[in-house]
């Protein structure tokens, strides 16, 4: 047998994930070594009941609640607690002693991961965190590693299954929202409270990361702008179908040139528009996708699940691999890299097109008036389609057009749909949508 070191692993947490991450650990220690060259050994789990049921079995023995005494004497902690206390606690306390941490908390890495880097990097300790977006799909290290040699212009990401599994019901098979979004609870890719998911916060945290990472710039979780799906209707859904498109909830980090010539970052979080030929426009069901713009790779797509325990659990062990390599070569963990310091543009800044539906008097000169609002404010119509004819509130005669726009920065489209929204012509603006993907 080879005379491996033993490196002792203390596990915050065994939940779906952490109870994946146990087993494996357990069940190919012999295999990890000889990649390794250094015995993983399990020192203990953390969790608050012992005795409660789990989905993996696991041995006793290895169960604590002393999760503080499992951290100061472990050599790499896994952190799957979720949340930011008490595992931001865990985590510092782990680092200061001088282990390597490994988490799958992105809500603790969007609010707090440069203050938790800065730990790791004054005592030479390693801090990773692949699992924290899209679970299974290796995304960050190619961006942290892979492209550090180059200049990333733009990540566009789905990295919420359940929207993604919502939106694409509603697509393929003509769903409503709310039968999409029961079939997607009774699936389990909602929790009972969906807030999170639906209106983008999870999505957001998520953006934070890969935005930070690839423009090495602290991307603070408030400064992402977000909108949720919960607007998105059927109508919406044809509409961006007759128009070649397919509606999908994107995180989007992009290096942009603001108005007044300043060089900054964009983040952001919303429903929008992508044409059927995308590669992303293909992501269907729960998975997830990170599209990367680089100036010399051009264009990389990462595909795969972007949730489920061993999925997950499969990120968690490939940095535990890292991290555990590290310890047999020596040196210093990679320190994360925030030199760039770019602003943080506002949404307002933007360059995008719109599609915008409304419900319009019918009667003539109206087409004319329009065209005249979205000239007023340096914004011109790609395309203009009338969909159906009827009658507007009073028994007036009416009829619904779609406009496509031209790229426009998105603080003049935005004030294009306010004055639209004041115009006599227009009864209603049924639905404002953003396209994406272009160049």
């Amino acid at each position: 047998m080879n005379g491996y070191r033993d490196l002792r692993i203390g596990l915050l947490g065994c939940g779906s994930v952490g109870a994946q991450v146990a087993r494996l650990i357990l069940a190919h220690g012999d295999e990890l070594a000889a990649r390794i060259g250094a015995r993983l050994t399990l020192a203990g789990i953390a969790v608050r009941d012992v005795d409660a049921p789990r989905d993996v079995e696991l041995p006793r023995e290895l169960f604590t609640t002393d999760a503080e005494r499992l951290v100061q004497g472990s050599d790499i902690v896994i952190e799957l607690m979720g949340g930011i206390e008490p595992a931001r606690t865990l985590i510092t306390q782990a680092l200061q002693g001088g282990a390597d941490v490994v988490t799958a908390n992105k809500a603790l890495i969007a609010a707090h991961g440069p203050e938790l880097s800065e730990a790791a990097e004054q005592v030479g300790a390693q801090l990773s965190y692949e699992a924290a977006v899209a679970a299974a799909i290796p995304i960050l290290r190619p961006l942290r590693e892979s492209l550090a040699g180059d200049h990333i212009t733009r990540v566009l990401g789905i990295v919420n299954g359940s929207t993604n599994y919502i939106l694409d019901r509603m697509d393929r098979f003509g769903d409503s929202a709310e039968d999409a979004s029961r079939v997607a609870s009774e699936l389990g890719f909602l929790e009972a409270d969906p807030t999170l998911d639906v209106e983008g916060y999870d999505a957001a945290q998520k953006a934070t990361i890969l935005a930070s990472i690839a423009f090495h710039t602290e991307v603070p979780v408030d400064a992402v702008h977000r909108e949720g799906i919960t607007q998105i209707t059927a109508e919406q859904i044809d509409a961006a179908k007759s128009a070649g498109y397919v509606i999908k909830l994107l995180a989007i980090a992009e290096r942009l040139q603001a108005a007044d010539g300043t060089h900054g970052v964009s983040a952001r979080v919303y429903p929008a528009l992508i044409r059927r030929d995308h590669p992303l426009a293909a992501v269907h069901e729960g998975k997830n996708a990170v599209f990367v713009e680089a100036e010399a790779a051009g264009e990389l797509m990462f595909y795969g699940a972007g949730a489920g325990g061993a999925e997950t659990a499969s990120a968690v062990l490939g940095d535990l691999v890292s991290a555990a390599r590290r310890h047999v070569v020596g040196g210093p963990g990679i320190p994360g890299s925030l030199h760039a310091e770019l602003p943080i543009l506002p949404v307002g800044e933007v360059t995008t097109a719109y599609q915008i539906m409304l419900e319009v008097r019918d009667q003539p000169g109206v087409l004319a008036s329009i065209a005249g609002i979205l000239a007023e404010r340096g914004v011109s119509a790609a395309s203009v389609e009338q969909t159906v004819a009827g009658a507007a509130a009073g028994g007036e005669p009416s009829a619904a057009l779609v406009i496509g726009t031209h790229r426009a920065r998105e603080a003049d489209l935005a004030a294009t749909v306010e004055a639209l929204r004041a115009a006599d012509v227009v009864t209603a603006v049924t639905s404002v949508l953003r396209l994406e993907g272009q160049a």
